[in-house]
């Protein structure tokens, strides 16, 4: 098979799978309504439902990054994509609330195996540093475009099916990649891998539940809970534990010393912003659309379609960018602008906006995110040997998780206590329906239609004064980390060549 077809096969491979992932990640939301008609879980079950996903594949990311590493990336993504087809079925046809949450959990696993297998490949396939930074890119930008593309999937399956068919969309996808990557795909592994810790292993699967648990459970129930309380000190304290047990072995789970390198340490805090500022506005748009608006899910998918496709051509154009201009500046750019994105949504927001007045916010927005995660990306899987890709990719995707649950989290606690604050009920109205703008319109449902028009317009005045707030907040938030991210990637070269010794305590020419 010729080398060039297999390389950018490659490539094509491992973005058919970051775009299955990404889809999948956001299409749930959707048939959520559903499928608790179908299915009657309790609240509690619907939470489960929508976060086990989440909790499993964080979890496990670290060490199925090490996996991949020791027995095979290309081994490890097929045996995962396998996997995660079978629990698409399983997730598909669920008949009860308990099933479908174990369906879910074999997702995340399966989805754990495939997320750092991907980037790992990539960076094995690609060695030369200008082709691995265009094909970085490209990864990322397709995973951007994906989590633009899951609503429109799910609102078009949704129109004509049953909520099972959100699911069986991956089943396809899933023989494909099996079968064309049995082929195109190449194995690569650590020659020498070492020893697994079982210890290690279980101190960073509890510690990352644990963290990510605490930070969705705060943003849902609020930070006084003691279940959060007591996850968030479970969760730090596995963390430290792990991260000085790796300082002693031999054979770590994860070097912990690659984040005294500055291009890594920098690039992962700022995977985690880019992170952050892409689910949080992704949660608050998809409210502001359908409950402000009033549009359809399938009309709210298609509104946030023209950020995602900025993204991915941001992340596109960014390999040359920083050819041009450095790491530092198109980090810094990337994030700024991001930043502008989320300045320009505040000021426009409002109860009667049109799509046109959003469409810039959502340009310079999309652009923004595309810039930073493919640069950053790129700066991780550099900064290690080839050997140690697996690992890296698994800590730059934990990032991503970690820094989307805190922004569902902090904008969403930012916007629920300024609309609480805002919202008046009626006399005689339960104060449960001021917890949110979705249980206030179902209350004013319920309501005379003298009660419930005035009602409905203050709650939503309500919403978008907090959404404004929470966007100032955000916007502030992410001018302060472009600056600090540019000022720790100012000495990271343009180009970074292959590492061929592992991390010391002392910075290196290559490594600032």
């Amino acid at each position: 098979m010729d080398r060039d077809f297999r390389k950018w096969g490659t490539l094509v491979l491992a973005c058919l799978a970051m775009l299955l992932l990404a889809i999948d990640l956001t299409v749930l939301h959707l048939a959520v309504p559903a499928l608790v008609a179908d299915l009657d879980p309790s609240a509690s079950q619907v939470l489960w439902i929508a976060d086990v996903y989440g909790f499993a594949l964080a979890g496990l990311l670290v060490t199925m990054g090490n996996a991949g590493d020791r027995w095979g990336r290309k081994r490890l993504l097929l045996v995962g994509a396998a996997a995660f087809g079978v629990a698409s079925v399983a997730t598909a046809y669920a008949p009860t609330p308990e099933s479908l949450i174990a369906a879910r959990a074999l997702l995340g696993v399966a989805g754990a195996t495939i997320m750092p297998s991907t980037l790992s490949i990539i960076r094995n396939v690609f060695t030369d540093p200008r082709e691995r930074s265009a094909a970085v890119g490209l990864w990322s930008g397709v995973g951007a475009a994906g989590f633009a593309f899951g609503p429109i999937v799910g609102g078009l399956l949704l129109d004509r099916f049953w909520w099972g068919s959100v699911f069986l969309v991956n089943v396809p996808v899933v023989a494909l990649l099996i079968g064309v990557g049995a082929v195109v795909l190449p194995e690569s592994r650590n020659p020498r891998p070492g020893r697994v810790d079982p210890l290690s292993v279980l101190l960073s699967v509890v510690g990352v539940v644990a963290v990510v648990y605490a930070v969705k459970v705060a943003a849902h129930d609020g930070v006084g809970q003691v279940d959060v309380a007591v996850a968030a000190v479970a969760g730090v304290v596995a963390l430290v534990v792990f991260a000085r047990r790796q300082s002693g072995l031999a054979e770590p789970l994860i070097d912990v010393r690659l984040f005294r390198l500055r291009a890594f340490s920098a690039s992962i805090g700022a995977t985690l912003v880019a992170m952050f500022a892409s689910l949080s506005l992704s949660l608050l748009l998809a409210q502001y659309l359908q409950l402000v608006l009033g549009w359809s899910p399938l009309q709210a998918g298609l509104g946030g379609l023209p950020g995602g496709l900025c993204a991915a051509v941001g992340g596109v154009l960014a390999g040359s960018l920083v050819r041009r201009w450095g790491r530092a500046a198109v980090v810094a750019l990337g994030l700024g602008l991001t930043a502008v994105g989320f300045a320009l949504f505040a000021a426009v927001l409002a109860v009667d906006a049109s799509f046109w007045s959003m469409l810039p916010a959502m340009v310079v927005y999309g652009v923004g995110v595309g810039f930073a995660f493919a640069v950053t990306n790129d700066t991780v899987l550099a900064s290690v040997p080839r050997e140690r890709a697996g690992a890296a990719a698994s800590i730059s995707e934990t990032a991503t998780e970690v820094g989307g649950a805190l922004g569902i989290a902090v904008l969403g606690s930012v916007l629920g206590a300024v609309y609480r604050d805002d919202v008046v009920l009626p006399a005689g109205v339960d104060a449960a329906a001021a917890d949110s703008l979705g249980a206030t319109l179902h209350v004013a449902a319920s309501l005379p239609g003298e009660v419930a028009a005035p009602l409905v317009v203050a709650a939503r005045q309500a919403f978008v004064d907090g959404a404004a707030t929470s966007l100032w907040v955000c916007a502030g938030l992410l001018v302060v980390l472009a600056a600090v991210a540019g000022r720790a990637l100012r000495s990271v070269p343009k180009v970074i060549d292959e590492p061929t010794d592992e991390p010391t305590d002392e910075p290196s020419p290559v490594h600032p």
